[in-house]
């Protein structure tokens, strides 16, 4: 069973199912526990060939609606989310350099249904939230229900700027000698093969084909034994960019905690289908 299926039985059992009725909200449980992880993932630092450390104080910043709806909660699911958080890095092999905490805060400038996930590491003998490292950028807002992200593309990288001043001649030669070619320009040379594949459980299963069906039927390309999954679940195509596409399963898919029908895929991109999470790879080669 994943860690994100665990994650939700044990959340059904708090408060006398309370929590089953606060989270009919547009913010889930499970995508704040799938940015969570994906916060690990993005910020993960190799020290040594034995250790990686990654972040361990996290901050998820919801609309005035859903911080209202969830603060009575706070402290119960902020404790069941730091578990969660414990649990999926001891299965990454992840290290902590202090105590894993997990606040809620209200940011008036989100609408309902959106959250912002931020990250820091906090060393063991730090208090509070001024010491520490400094927090990584923020993460972008995720829609809480089906449909495609809010926003633009990734934070804090400008786009490329085009070269400035008149095009470089080439040095003139030798009076009365012939005028040189002009020199070509540099271009790229063109990107390799690429190659891509699934982990499932530990096992790959290469892209060989330009799709790949997932399901439980044995009729899909790969077949997943998990009760929640469809016979025909889901489709990776390996397109550019690559995508995802739900096959009108039944219980959906939850794409780096996002649930959606739809999605584009990077190396390293998680697929939850059913109980089950499926790792997106590639590179070059």
């Amino acid at each position: 069973m994943g860690v994100l299926k665990r994650f939700e039985q044990r959340l059904e059992g708090l408060v006398n199912g309370t929590f089953a009725k606060v989270f009919k909200s547009e913010v889930q449980p499970v995508e704040i526990a799938g940015a969570l992880q994906r916060e690990c993932d993005n910020n993960a630092t190799i020290w040594n060939r034995e250790r990686t450390v990654v972040p361990n104080d996290f901050i998820v910043e919801l609309s005035s609606g859903d911080y209202q709806r969830l603060s009575p909660y706070a402290g119960q699911l902020g404790d069941e989310l730091a578990g969660m958080v414990k649990e999926y890095a001891k299965q990454q092999r992840y290290t902590f350099m202090g105590e894993i905490r997990v606040h809620l805060e209200q940011v008036e400038s989100l609408d309902t249904g959106l959250y912002r996930v931020r990250s820091r590491t906090l060393a063991a003998s730090a208090s509070g939230h001024g010491a520490g490292a400094p927090p990584t950028a923020p993460a972008m807002p995720h829609h809480g229900g089906a449909g495609q992200q809010q926003f633009p593309g990734s934070p804090g990288y400008p786009p490329p700027q085009p070269p400035q001043g008149p095009p470089s001649r080439p040095p003139a030669g030798p009076p009365g000698a012939p005028p040189r070619p002009p020199t070509a320009p540099f271009t790229q040379p063109s990107p390799s093969h690429v190659r891509r594949w699934v982990e499932i459980n530990g096992a790959r299963h290469q892209i060989s084909r330009g799709s790949l069906v997932l399901g439980r039927s044995t009729e899909a390309d790969v077949r997943i034994d998990d009760p929640g999954v469809s016979r025909r679940h889901c489709e990776i195509q390996a397109t550019q960019p690559p995508t995802v596409r739900d096959l009108g399963s039944t219980n959906g898919i939850v794409v780096d905690g996002q649930h959606t029908k739809r999605a584009t895929l990077r190396d390293g991109s998680r697929i939850v289908v059913g109980s089950t999470t499926v790792i997106y790879r590639q590179a070059e080669g």
